[in-house]
């Protein structure tokens, strides 16, 4: 165990700090909390569980998460959020794909990092999303034809939803979906927005193999419309082992598991 520093926030300030950290990313974790402020594990944990018991915060696995169900911060915020952690299931992805591979690809920030490490493959195929910023990632190689959904354009996630898109998605098979989340427990991924949501369904119905990507942060996490049950899903690609409740009901699914790990 660290020694405390003699300069490090007493136990007020570590709260006022744990909630401002929170306005900023969606989720915090311990183990950073700790060595910015110069204390424990231990010392943090106690102090998440006290804010989780005032409602102010909801205890995460690792870490702490905002309690608002319907709220997350905008797509280019995420975008420097667990960056590397993204990066490594975003090549994860991409190194399932063979050419020649119909693959939808849906909008979120971990997606996107899907489609830059698909283009660096080189690969031919055909790529289906409602994303303006996977359509602009995939469109610089030369070997992927992009079709992007038709739909009511959502400036935060530079993204099209609605009904078009989920009956253009209709019109197609694919081999491969990508789906993000906000949120992952045993009861299934969930998202802050409806509108993803049902895009996301439209492209669990229509490919063979399911793929969801979430990062370890949001383990846990509960949103406001729950997208499908892990019966819908048949592989999770992550940065990180999954809490064991959400664990074993992974394995009751057979759901794939790969961890993305650090090099």
């Amino acid at each position: 165990m660290p020694p405390r520093h003699s300069d490090a926030p007493s136990r007020d300030q570590r709260h006022r700090r744990i909630l401002a950290a929170l306005t900023g990313d969606p989720t915090v974790r311990i183990s950073a909390l700790a060595a910015e402020f110069g204390v424990s594990a231990e010392t943090v944990r106690r102090d998440v569980e006290a804010l989780t018991r005032l409602g102010a915060v909801r205890r995460t696995y690792g870490g702490a998460s905002v309690t608002h169900a319907a709220v997350q911060p905008v797509l280019d915020q995420r975008a420097r959020m667990a960056v590397a952690e993204r990066e490594r299931i975003g090549a994860a992805a991409a190194a399932l794909v063979e050419p020649g591979a119909v693959v939808m690809v849906d909008a979120g920030s971990t997606t996107t990092h899907v489609a830059r490490a698909l283009a660096a493959r080189g690969l031919t195929g055909t790529v289906l999303t409602n994303s303006l910023t996977v359509a602009e990632a995939c469109a610089v190689a030369p070997g992927l034809r992009v079709l992007l959904c038709p739909g009511e354009f959502y400036a935060p996630e530079r993204a099209v939803y609605g009904p078009e898109t989920q009956a253009f998605l209709a019109g197609f098979n694919a081999d491969l979906a990508f789906l993000g989340a906000s949120g992952l427990t045993a009861e299934g991924p969930s998202d802050v927005e409806s509108r993803a949501s049902w895009v996301k369904r439209a492209m669990l119905a229509r490919a063979a193999r399911r793929v969801l990507l979430v990062d370890r942060g949001k383990f846990g996490m509960a949103h406001l419309q729950r997208i499908a049950g892990l019966e819908a899903v048949t592989d999770l690609i992550t940065d990180g082992e999954p809490p064991p409740a959400l664990a074993a009901a992974l394995a009751r699914e057979a759901v794939q598991l790969t961890i993305a790990a650090a090099a």
